[in-house]
Parts: C-alpha cells; sequence; structure tokens
C-alpha cells in the first residue's frame, strides 16, 4: 500500500474525468498503488449515495405527513441507508473487483486482482449520479427511462475501462458491453411495462375496488355498531333483572331475620 496520503483534489478531478471522459480517463488511469486509494473512493461514493438516499428519503416523509411514527420510521430508514451506503460499497468493491476480473479474463485482459478494484472503484462514480435522480422513482415513466440512461452508460464507461485499463481485446469488449446493454434495456423494457399495467389495473379497477372496499367497511362497521348496541341492551336488560332478584332476595332475608327476632323474645317469655 502506497504511503502517500489521499488526494483530495485529484479524487475530485478523477471523478468528472472518470465520469465525462471515460475514454481518456482509463487509458492513463494507474492500476497499480495498493488498495488504501480505492477504499476511499468507494466510501466516498458510497457515502454521498447515501447522503442523497436520505435526502430523498426525508422529503417523502415530510410530504406524506405520515405523523410521529411514520417520521420515526423515516428517520431510521434514512440513517440506515446512510451505513448500509457505507457498508454496500466496500462489499461491492471487492466482490466487484472479483466479478471484474472475471469479465477481462473472459476479454483476453488483465487478471490482476488490484487493477481490477481499482478499475470497479473509479466505475463507482456512477453510484451517486444514480442516486441523484433517485426522486424520479416517484415518476414511473420518466424515472425508468434516466435510470435506463445512467445504466446504458455505466456500460459505456465499462467499455473504456475494459480497453484502456484492462488492456482488453476491443472486440471482445464491445460484444460482452452490446450484449450487457441489451440485457439492461429489455429489463427497463419489462419493467417500465409492468409498471404500466400497474397503473392501468390501479386506474380502472383500483380506485372502484378500494370504494368498494371503503363502502364495504362503513356498513360493516354499521352493523357492528348495531349489534353492539344490541349486547349492550341485552346486558343492561340483564343486569338490571340480576339487580331486582337480588334486591329481592335481600329483602326477603330482612323479613325473615325480622320474623326470628320478633319470635325469639316470645319463646323466651314461655
Amino acid at each position: 500500500m502506497s504511503n502517500e496520503g489521499f488526494n483530495f483534489s485529484k479524487f475530485v478531478d478523477d471523478s468528472k474525468n472518470a465520469l465525462l471522459k471515460p475514454k481518456e480517463y482509463f487509458a492513463s488511469m494507474p492500476v497499480s498503488g495498493g488498495f488504501g486509494e480505492p477504499i476511499i473512493k468507494a466510501l466516498i461514493y458510497g457515502l454521498l449515495a447515501g447522503i442523497l438516499t436520505f435526502i430523498w428519503a426525508k422529503l417523502n416523509i415530510s410530504e406524506m405527513d405520515a405523523g410521529m411514527l411514520g417520521k420515526w420510521l423515516g428517520n431510521a430508514v434514512g440513517v440506515m441507508s446512510l451505513v448500509w451506503s457505507l457498508i454496500g460499497a466496500l462489499i461491492g468493491l471487492f466482490i466487484g473487483g472479483a466479478i471484474m476480473l472475471v469479465i477481462s479474463a473472459i476479454c483476453g485482459g488483465s487478471t490482476d486482482y488490484e487493477a481490477n478494484v481499482r478499475v470497479v472503484a473509479s466505475l463507482m462514480v456512477i453510484s451517486p449520479v444514480k442516486a441523484l435522480f433517485g426522486f424520479l422513482g416517484f415518476m414511473s415513466a420518466l424515472g425508468s427511462i434516466v435510470g435506463l440512461l445512467i445504466s446504458l452508460y455505466s456500460i459505456w464507461m465499462l467499455y473504456h475501462a475494459l480497453n484502456g485499463s484492462l488492456k482488453t481485446k476491443e472486440a471482445s469488449a464491445k460484444v460482452l458491453s452490446i450484449i450487457f446493454a441489451v440485457i439492461i434495456a429489455i429489463s427497463a423494457i419489462v419493467g417500465m411495462g409492468a409498471k404500466k399495467a400497474a397503473s392501468g389495473f390501479m386506474d380502472s379497477y383500483g380506485d372502484k375496488k378500494m370504494e368498494e372496499i371503503v363502502n364495504d367497511m362503513e356498513v360493516t362497521m354499521e352493523d357492528a355498531t348495531e349489534a353492539m348496541e344490541e349486547v349492550m341492551n341485552d346486558m343492561v336488560d340483564e343486569v338490571e333483572d340480576a339487580t331486582d332478584k337480588m334486591q329481592e332476595a335481600v329483602e326477603e332475608m330482612t323479613d325473615e331475620l325480622e320474623a326470628v327476632e320478633e319470635e325469639a323474645p316470645e319463646e323466651e317469655v314461655k
């Protein structure tokens, strides 16, 4: 591991170049120098993505006005998103390095694990960008299109990383990148179709069904209220009957005791 400290200014420049000029950046990116720099880069990207996710979660909770419990849960989810973004970034870096090594080997490129980890760390610059547009998830069609474009651009970055940094065969990298892009596009189209179908279902059937459910709940509540009133009336009647019977029994016992007391002196006199 290199003894040099982390250069934040260089990190910012590298991030901009990796994102905006992937061909030039990956052609000159160092593929050695230790794991310290890629780990820090991955953690920073993960933290930025987590902060953006936290912000959207907070805004969503405030718009929904979910009450104290909802706000507490929203805060908990937001804080956990920060923690899991860091953990996920670190795990993703090393697992991604292994996956990238396999891809590079398939394309005839470098099988040096450190080089592949450093490439993955640079590609992770896309994660805060994707999180930045996370609020579009509330708009199904636009959110899906933007998500698709970001994913396709990440494949474009991957293609240049394979060619420039890992020195793969250009034809193999191109074929593999096209395959990835087609898979992502098909998945996105299927997802948009499913969202549209679900939205249409809710518009044509869901509202009507919800209205029926509400009406059924109102009828059920009315029936339950009437039944409860009948039960309460029966209970009141039974309590009144029991009270009357107890009162009669007490009166009878009182009369018997008085009779006994009146008879007792007469027996003593005799």
